[in-house]
């Protein structure tokens, strides 16, 4: 008779748990379109990187503020992605930086012009480039 209290404890204590947690808002995508067309590289030939992007928010508001600052994040990421080099976007390791660059951009405008840190990530649907 005493493994029975236990039992039904363990099984209320689980309950309680499960109806504690908050269930897990399912993440919004934001496509960053049209493609960003850009050259690149500085003096010499002309080089094109063409990148389709897409951001993560973590709510409605977020979402809302990307769509809202869309220009200003559209010009801040053409600068950032016509400053590349070949040797930094040449390697994995490269473009996974110019992808965390491109992250910190759009929370930093986010956070600058709404105050709102809802920006979860940044993806690259579609990375070309010709040299």
């Amino acid at each position: 008779m005493l493994a029975a209290p236990s039992v039904w404890a363990q099984e209320e204590a689980e309950g309680e748990a499960s109806e504690e947690a908050p269930a897990k808002a399912p993440s919004i995508y934001i496509p960053l379109k049209p493609a960003f067309v850009v050259n690149y590289g500085g003096k010499g030939r002309l080089r094109y990187l063409r990148a389709e992007l897409s951001v993560r928010v973590s709510n409605i508001s977020a979402a809302g503020s990307v769509r809202h600052h869309m220009p200003f994040i559209r010009n801040n990421l053409v600068l950032l992605f016509s400053r590349q080099k070949d040797e930094d976007i040449d390697t994995q390791e490269g473009k996974e930086l110019l992808r965390l660059a491109a992250l910190e951009e759009v929370r930093s405008i986010i956070e600058l012009e709404d105050e709102e840190s809802g920006v979860v990530d940044l993806y690259f649907n579609n990375f070309v480039i010709q040299k």
